[in-house]
Formats: structure tokens, C-alpha cells, sequence
């Protein structure tokens, strides 16, 4: 299967996954041959990328860490979860905060269980789930990206638990800001990017009245826009005065906010999320952190199609371990040209470099 943007998308493509909402109800099935009307319908809904069947590329295998079960229940959790502290607000949360500790760390450890126990590097472009609120999926890609990033840092199991915790109801506060701010398609005011700005400290107000969450996982929620140069938000902490779970958040935040599909703008593409990261190194992010964190993710994913140093475009067949931006790669064109398809392990080829993507 090959990975395309949905806007290079023509009639008869076969979709070579399902599509799914974050009810795990399958909105479009896979092998049903793709019309316009399909077409339209999943660029209306903010379809970034998706899967079609290609003969090239059939026998390539589109695998995550996580199952999309897991990913569909935590979805509908935080989803759960955020609908009743927003109608119950700060009152009436002992209940509350006793049933989501419960079910929220199940799900968490089963994510880092998942994560550990497979050892394979994350690749968000690989699911396709269409969510109505970009706040519940952000919170489930963010704790899987700093579950995946804390146990490349060798956290204690107790540590990636808090930090999972955290990382599920890191933005919890923004479900106490208007909705039509938080969905706003265009640039927002001085006065919006405020509100916005006030989400952490409402969050941890929030969370650190519980007796049944731990502390950490309320400053997990103060600390995620912190930066290491002190141009962060609420507190403007610099360097060590910003928790270590604050900093592994700042990362995931960042890389997932840039490679999701969003109102105002299309997602980027994993190398031009860690491109940002590595532009910050050391001024607002831990450069070790950033370091590991591009070993956990797929920087170009299996089915992606990419452009290589010597002209060559290809497939990525498969990742090579801890060698992420030097995939397994199937070539089918040199110099423009349309050759019999062959693979190609960059690893074992060091002068030639993957260039970009070529997603349509």
C-alpha cells in the first residue's frame, strides 16, 4: 500500500485502509473504490493522507505500536472524561477524579505495555481516524509520543505511568475556554491568544485539587508550553526550573501540533515537525530529548513515497532500527524514468540521501 496526500486522490483509487471516526465506527471501507463524491467527502473532513492499494507496493505492511483499538477506546475516554469535566466543572470532582484515575491509567498502562513490548517506532500517519474534536485526539498522540519518548530516556515504569497520566490530560484546561476560539479557523486576536495562554494554569488548578491524581500529573498540565529559554507560558520557567515531565511534553505537544490536520492549516510531514524540533535544540527544547525522540518516530513511514540524492524516487519498504531517516526503499523510477522495481537498504548506502517526499 502507498501513502498519498488525499488531495492527489482520483476516481477508482482503492483505499487500501479503513476509515474510521473516534467512535471506531468505519466511515469509509477498505477496497471500495474511491468516487468523487468519497473524494470530496474526505477532504471535507480534513483527510490529510490515506492509504490506497498500489501494485508496487501490496506486500508492504503498515504497523503501529499501538492497536488501533487501544487508540479508538482512549479517544473515546479522553473524550468521556473532558465532556464531564466540562459540564460538572470545578464542582463535584471527587467522583469524577476517582473513575478517570481508574480508567485512564488502565488505558495508559496498556499503551506503555503495547509500546514496550513491541519496540517498533510510532507512525501517526499510518492511522486514519477523523475526530470532531482535535483536543481528544491530540491527548492520545501526545501520551503515546511521550510514553515512547520516556522509555527511550530509560524512565522507572512508575515514571512513564505519571507521565502518561499527564500526558492524557495535559490540555484538560482548554475544555474551560470557549469552543469557538479553541475552533477558530483564522489567526486569533491578541485577546483569543491570551484566552488560549490561560489553558495550563487552569488545568492545573483543576487537577491538583484532586486527592486522587498525583501532583505531577497537574503540573504536566502548568508545564507543557514552558520553554528552556524562558519564552514559554504561564510562568516563563528557564532550563532546570522546568519539571522533566514538562520538558518531554513540550517535545510531543510541539511534534503532534505541527503534524496534525488543523482548521487553519494542513499537517506537516514528520520530517518537517522534527525539523522544528532540532531548530529549537537547546534553545527551547532538551537537544538530548530531541535527539531520542527522532529515534521513536517514523520520520519517513512505511508506504511513503520519497525522492532520493541521485534522482531515484521510492517506496519505503520498511524501517531499519535506530536508523529511521535511512529506510528499506523500493525504487521504480530513475532520472524520471519508470524502471522494474528493485529494494534498496539506505543504510548500507551512504552516499545517497532521502531529499523530501512526494506525496501525490
Amino acid at each position: 500500500m502507498r501513502l498519498i496526500a488525499a488531495k492527489s486522490l482520483e476516481e477508482g483509487n482503492e483505499l487500501a485502509k479503513p476509515i474510521y471516526n473516534d467512535r471506531g465506527q468505519v466511515l469509509i471501507q477498505k477496497n471500495i473504490k474511491l468516487t468523487k463524491a468519497m473524494i470530496n467527502r474526505l477532504l471535507h473532513l480534513g483527510v490529510t493522507f490515506v492509504y490506497v492499494k498500489d501494485a508496487i507496493s501490496d506486500d508492504i505492511i503498515i504497523h503501529s505500536p499501538v492497536s488501533e483499538e487501544v487508540k479508538i477506546e482512549s479517544m473515546q475516554t479522553v473524550k468521556s472524561v473532558f465532556n464531564s469535566f466540562k459540564s460538572n466543572g470545578f464542582k463535584d470532582k471527587g467522583f469524577l477524579f476517582s473513575k478517570v484515575n481508574e480508567n485512564m491509567t488502565e488505558l495508559v498502562d496498556t499503551i506503555i505495555t503495547q509500546i514496550q513490548r513491541d519496540q517498533e517506532v510510532l507512525s501517526i500517519m499510518s492511522d486514519i481516524f477523523i475526530s470532531d474534536d482535535y483536543l481528544f485526539s491530540h491527548s492520545v498522540n501526545v501520551t503515546m509520543y511521550a510514553v515512547a519518548l520516556a522509555n527511550e530516556m530509560k524512565m522507572t515504569q512508575k515514571q512513564i505511568r505519571q507521565l502518561g497520566l499527564g500526558a492524557m490530560l495535559h490540555d484538560v484546561g482548554k475544555v474551560f475556554l470557549p469552543e469557538e476560539i479553541l475552533k477558530k479557523a483564522g489567526k486569533l486576536n491578541d485577546f483569543e491568544f491570551d484566552l488560549i495562554k490561560t489553558h495550563p494554569e487552569l488545568g492545573f488548578e483543576f487537577l491538583r485539587s484532586s486527592s486522587d491524581l498525583p501532583l505531577l500529573v497537574a503540573h504536566c498540565a502548568y508545564q507543557h508550553h514552558e520553554r528552556m529559554d524562558g519564552s514559554g507560558y504561564p510562568r516563563g520557567l528557564v532550563g532546570d526550573e522546568i519539571h522533566l515531565f514538562g520538558k518531554v511534553l513540550g517535545v510531543a505537544d510541539v511534534f503532534d501540533a505541527v503534524t496534525s490536520q488543523r482548521v487553519y492549516r494542513d499537517a506537516m510531514l514528520p520530517q518537517e515537525g522534527l525539523d522544528i524540533l532540532f531548530s529549537g535544540s537547546g534553545t527551547l527544547f532538551e537537544p538530548e530529548m530531541v535527539r531520542l525522540f527522532r529515534d521513536t518516530i517514523a520520520v519517513y513511514p512505511n508506504g511513503v513515497t520519497i525522492e532520493l540524492s541521485d534522482n531515484r524516487r521510492a517506496i519505503v519498504v520498511r524501517q531499519n532500527h535506530k536508523l529511521y531517516n535511512r529506510p528499506v526503499v523500493r525504487v521504480f523510477s530513475e532520472n524520471n524514468q519508470v524502471v522494474t522495481p528493485y529494494d534498496l537498504d539506505l543504510a548500507t548506502k551512504n552516499n545517497v540521501t532521502v531529499t523530501g517526499y512526494k506525496m501525490s
